[in-house]
């Protein structure tokens, strides 16, 4: 399904170039059991290229409904008396303030104008001109019912008004303590992560590795990669293009990195026999992320080398992938991919292609592989496949301290798979495909004990 690869390259060995890259749906890892109060706003991105709030979107429909409720009451009572078109005609182009209802839709216009224009298309983020709509409307409609004669003429003299000023109000209030307060603390949320300091790996050292070894790269240290490069310990980016892929790895491990703090705020969805678990997080500015927590009866290294180090095998083993293609290596720990994921729900859910930018790092004791969806002029949209788009995300495997025979395995999905697929369709295929990947792994798993039994040491 929507799953990605992403090649992790390794100058020299067998497993050269961190070959075609995983999954390429976003990941993270569950074992960081601190909590944060930070709603998770590690995307990095600046407000101007962010996308409409969900509470803003809420707020624009309320808008929209506030103008269509009134033109309805108006149309009922301009059938409640002489007939729509006469009374349309008394209303409008032989308009009275003091008999007709028209302004008061021509009010609720005025206010469907200005709201629209301001916090929709100008995403505004300021009260000033709410407080113009509601001033205006407050002071138009207190005149009308003093002067006017609605009040005697039938019951719509009285509902237009009071509707027209309660929804007024209901704007403001829903604008004031809602929209603009939750988008302050989402950037608030978003300045801190912009300050916090996001742990750095070094360069991956080339190492050869064997049948029977596994590659383990470093532990990531604080300091500058510039630094590194001094030093002859690695390639780094060198062009405007390849350092903006590494700024997207960077913010891809950081929101990793943070989500895995909330594992508190996980919501359990389901699990099936194996013990595996799918958990969902609302991610601001991201949506539903998917995240598969399972245990796994094998060393942290094996499920590294598999799903990381090599995945150009992966397509061999895991069904849900269909082809994976390394399109740039940017530095020894960021690369770009293409990748192909499978159909899913019987047919229903037809291949998606992605591009992603991928970084790879070791964290104490596990391993780490974030990515988000990015752009390449090597592989632009085609006609063959829909191109899905994912968020920020990756693979996790975390060493177990206690035994070393054991390991967790954290699949974070954050994907938008585009088309006009339903939203329930969508999200039970997900969680259907992360089982499915999980089951495809252990069975890679079993089938290589007895070949890495074969290669130890006697």
């Amino acid at each position: 399904m929507a799953v990605s690869c992403l090649k992790a390259g390794m100058p020299g060995g067998e497993y050269g170039e961190l070959a075609s890259s995983l999954p390429a749906i976003a990941s993270l890892n569950a074992s960081y059991s601190t909590s944060l109060s930070l709603p998770s706003p590690y995307h990095l991105v600046p407000p101007s290229e962010r996308r409409v709030s969900d509470v803003r979107r809420t707020f624009c429909l309320f808008v929209t409904f506030d103008l269509l409720f009134i033109t309805l009451l108006w149309i009922i009572e301009l059938n409640i008396s002489n007939g729509i078109w006469i009374s349309l005609e008394n209303e409008v182009i032989h308009y009275n303030f003091r008999s007709s209802f028209f302004d008061i839709v021509v009010l609720a216009v005025f206010r469907f104008l200005c709201l629209q224009v301001a916090y929709a298309a100008c995403r505004l983020r300021h009260w000033w001109v709410i407080a113009v709509t509601t001033l205006v409307t407050t002071g138009f409609l207190i005149v009308k019912v003093i002067v006017s004669n609605l009040l005697n003429q039938n019951a719509f003299g009285y509902v237009l008004p009071i509707t027209s000023f309660v929804v007024a109000w209901l704007e403001t209030w829903f604008l004031d303590f809602k929209v603009l307060s939750q988008e302050a603390d989402d950037e608030r949320a978003y300045l801190a992560a912009v300050n916090a300091t996001c742990e750095r790996a070094p360069i991956i050292y080339p190492r050869a590795v064997s049948d029977g070894q596994f590659y383990s790269p470093p532990e990531s240290v604080a300091g500058s990669e510039e630094d590194l490069d001094e030093e002859g310990l690695g390639r780094r980016a060198v062009t405007a293009q390849e350092k903006e892929y590494v700024r997207l790895g960077h913010e891809a491990m950081c929101v990793v990195e943070q989500i895995l703090t909330q594992e508190d705020n996980w919501k359990f969805e389901k699990n099936n026999d194996m013990g595996d678990s799918v958990y969902t997080l609302e991610i601001p500015y991201h949506g539903k992320t998917f995240i598969l927590k399972a245990l796994m009866q094998c060393p942290a290294e094996m499920v590294y080398q598999e799903v990381i180090l090599q995945p150009e095998k992966m397509v061999q083993w895991n069904r849900t992938v269909s082809a994976c293609q390394i399109l740039q290596r940017v530095d020894d720990n960021t690369l770009i991919s293409y990748d192909v994921s499978a159909g899913a729900a019987g047919g229903v859910v037809s291949a998606r292609d992605f591009v992603n930018v991928r970084r790879v790092e070791r964290k104490q004791d596990c391993y780490m592989s974030a990515g988000m969806a990015t752009k390449h002029d090597a592989k632009p949209p085609s006609g063959r496949f829909v191109r899905g788009e994912n968020g920020p995300g990756g693979f996790v495997v975390l060493k177990s301290n206690n035994n070393p025979s054991i390991c967790t395995f954290i699949w974070v999905l954050n994907t938008d798979l585009k088309g006009r697929l339903p939203r329930y369709l969508i999200q039970q295929s997900l969680a259907a495909t992360m089982f499915e990947f999980m089951a495809h792994l252990r069975q890679r798993i079993a089938d290589l004990r007895p070949s890495l039994r074969s290669h130890q040491p006697i």
